[in-house]
């Protein structure tokens, strides 16, 4: 079943207008329009499944937060740039907070990330709507990964963070406000985000994988995250790029925009669209692929 929304999920102004139309190149082949607020810039499928319809969307091999097998070349290659990647992001939260404290990751997957944090010695936490993901986390963690914010316990969280997470949720402002409630005062809560305006989404276009209507909901540039840091209240404390996305997201939109074309040249294209794309957001206005937003309360 699809909603349609009548105003806008992040700034509820009812001042939008379709500007696109993104097929599904991953699952179902369908096409799902694309609208642009033009009060805070946020980008938005409209109408989209709703919060029941959506799950079959998700049922495909590709989708590798959720599964931790290696079934071929670009799975490989994703995980191991995803151990790279978490020893960064378990630098940052050693960074932010250097007495360590209570962790939550919110849309944690198989918890790969929580694993390393707790090794770090973070007491950790995290909430994984899909259950296949949530049970291979939990055979690692002991049941400290639940379904939903409702069953989470009664605790206020030194760090929360939402890698990639955002853009899924279907409750978007009381996700977001449940959120900061469980965060300390002094607390920090940090978001990663697609970035429909770096030089990857430009070049592919309606073929860019970013998009990845419908499970993302949302396309968050600059000036919907400014928006969105007023909206809640919170403190931009710094901007930081996700240099792998580049190459990731421009591989499977290689694939999107070219499904016949030779796996050495897909990569190879890949490589020097990535690269590029981050070269580009080095010089200027740093819109890289993906962007972590780290925010504190005011």
């Amino acid at each position: 079943m699809l909603e349609k929304l009548k105003r806008c999920p992040l700034c509820k102004s009812g001042l939008f207008l379709n500007t696109l139309e993104i097929k599904d190149h991953a699952v179902s082949k369908e096409t799902f329009i694309v609208c642009r607020c033009q009060t805070c810039g946020l980008k938005f499928t409209n109408p989209r499944p709703s919060e029941e319809a959506i799950v079959p969307y998700y049922d495909f091999p590709e989708y590798f937060s959720h599964d931790d097998n290696t079934k071929n070349l670009t799975q490989f290659l994703y995980h191991q740039i995803r151990k790279v990647a978490i020893t960064g992001k378990v630098k940052l939260l050693n960074d932010l907070k250097s007495a360590k404290g209570k962790y939550l990751d919110y849309g944690c997957g198989t918890a790969e990330l929580l694993v390393k944090a707790q090794k770090a010695g973070w007491e950790v936490a995290g909430i994984e709507p899909n259950a296949k993901a949530r049970n291979l986390a939990n055979s690692k963690l002991e049941g400290k990964v639940f379904d939903s914010l409702g069953n989470l316990p009664q605790v206020n969280y030194d760090i929360i963070t939402l890698y990639h997470v955002a853009e899924h949720i279907h409750e978007l402002r009381k996700t977001i406000k449940i959120l900061i409630k469980h965060l300390k005062s002094d607390g920090y809560i940090l978001i990663a985000v697609p970035n429909p305006d770096s030089y990857d989404a430009l070049k592919y276009g309606k073929y860019w994988a970013g998009w990845d209507v419908p499970r993302h909901l949302y396309h968050f540039n600059q000036q919907a995250m400014s928006n969105f840091s007023e909206i809640f209240d919170l403190q931009l404390l710094d901007k930081k790029p996700m240099k792998f996305d580049s190459y990731y997201v421009s591989l499977l939109s290689e694939g999107y925009k070219n499904p016949n074309q030779k796996i050495p040249l897909k990569y190879w294209r890949a490589l020097l669209t990535g690269s590029k794309s981050n070269r580009k957001a080095s010089q200027a206005e740093e819109n890289y692929s993906s962007n972590l937003f780290v925010f504190k309360k005011k």
